[in-house]
């Protein structure tokens, strides 16, 4: 073999597991498999998972804070104006350079597949342009799907639905939308329905930003499941936010779920920007801004949770860290059961995985050796600690190293030493 990893613990339970790699691929996985490899890693107990998968992302606006101006308010409004003052000023060069940092950042946190939503509103395409420009370039060590995503409208902007189709013959993978920014909710069920229509006869898969609205009659999500299911696209269609579903009343809600999950959609909350912009209007209560995810699941709706926004016009902070967005997930779900905070662990890796298509994830024979080793021992201590990623390996060659996490101290007659995982 190539490469073996040893004594590795596994996300569904299974402990002193080792991983034969051979040509990049797994060749075996078990206990104390009987196979010597050039190189071997002793995962000594901790946790071994396929890599983090990014659902819903903004590339062509990440790590451009303060361009042209901060967002004083940290309202998605402003973010919208904000980004449409920035895009007159864009150029290829500088979008590349910052999309390529982000990327470095990502398999630094062993982020290795991402789906980002490009803005084809521009005439220009330039977005589009330098994307598909880096998905070249990572393509060795990155999965990159892009979504050719109209921000202003497909039917509010001129010449969107053009541009879109423009875009998808560069090379864009996936359809997106968004319903509740056109000017009425007509013309929002009328983009559905044309977007979700150029989809299916071009084998395409949809991913329109639904309802990000705290606004409970904001209801395209409804309408994309009634495409979806009339066209025969299950399993190609996902809705992304759905936040108005915190605010609609549980009758509708209960109407609601089953037809999403009928309809094979799956369905991308996105934690840390849902619960930053939503409910700015409210004073107390103040609504969560996120959707339901525990019912969604329940429901047996695939749910994957984003990061959508890293240091861009919409949102200051976040660093690539997809276990970041686990945790707040789980806080504001309240998804504090250890089957709950599995699934969080899940809707980082396995689910949005899915919901992708990604070719050959998981940890199984024939997969690709595309692995990580956590500085924890459980999907649930990964997300308590936001373990540090020991190794990250791609192709079964290692493309990111970090330390474990720890402290030393001086206290008289305590330990020299802290890691912050519970002693048993």
């Amino acid at each position: 073999m190539d490469l073996v990893i040893r004594n590795a613990s596994l996300p569904d339970g299974r402990r002193s597991i080792d991983i034969a790699i051979e040509g990049g691929r797994i060749a075996a996985v078990g206990p104390a498999l009987p196979v010597q490899g050039a190189q071997e890693i002793d995962a000594a107990g901790d946790l071994v998972t396929p890599p983090f998968v990014d659902a819903h992302f903004h590339m062509d606006a990440t790590l451009s804070y303060g361009l042209p101006r901060v967002n004083a308010s940290g309202t998605l409004l402003e973010g919208i104006a904000l980004w449409g003052e920035l895009k007159p000023q864009l150029t290829q060069d500088a979008l590349v350079e910052r999309a390529l940092q982000y990327c470095d950042w990502a398999v630094a946190r062993g982020l290795l597949a991402i789906r980002s939503h490009v803005d084809i509103c521009d005439p220009r395409l330039l977005a589009v342009e330098a994307l598909l420009d880096v998905k070249r370039q990572v393509a060795p060590y990155l999965d990159l799907q892009l979504v050719a995503f109209p921000q202003d409208g497909i039917l509010r902007s001129p010449g969107a639905f053009d541009n879109l189709k423009r875009a998808i013959a560069m090379g864009v993978d996936v359809v997106g939308g968004i319903p509740h920014f056109e000017r009425t909710m007509a013309d929002g069920a009328e983009s559905v329905r044309l977007l979700c229509e150029f989809a299916c006869e071009r084998g395409l898969m949809v991913d329109m930003h639904c309802d990000e609205s705290d606004d409970p009659l904001s209801r395209h999500i409804e309408t994309l499941a009634f495409h979806s299911q009339r066209l025969g696209m299950q399993g190609r269609v996902t809705g992304s936010h759905l936040t108005s579903m915190h605010s609609m009343d549980n009758y509708y809600v209960s109407k609601l779920l089953p037809l999403i999950r009928e309809a094979g959609v799956a369905a991308i909350a996105n934690p840390l920007i849902n619960i930053t912009l939503q409910a700015r209007h409210d004073t107390y209560p103040k609504r969560r801004g996120m959707t339901r995810v525990p019912e969604m699941l329940a429901a047996g709706i695939p749910v994957a949770f984003g990061h959508d926004c890293v240091m861009d016009p919409w949102y200051s902070l976040g660093s690539g860290d997809m276990l970041e967005v686990a945790h707040m997930g789980l806080h504001v779900a309240q998804m504090t059961g250890q089957q709950a905070m599995h699934e969080c662990f899940l809707a980082v890796t396995e689910t949005p995985a899915r919901i992708l298509g990604l070719d050959g994830y998981g940890i199984a024979p024939g997969c690709h050796a595309d692995l990580l080793i956590l500085d924890c021992g459980s999907t649930v201590e990964a997300l308590r600690l936001r373990a540090a990623r020991r190794l990250v390996l791609r192709r079964g060659k290692i493309v990111s190293e970090s330390p474990r996490a720890g402290a030393r101290l001086q206290l008289p007659g305590r330990p020299e030493t802290v890691n912050f995982r519970l002693a048993r």
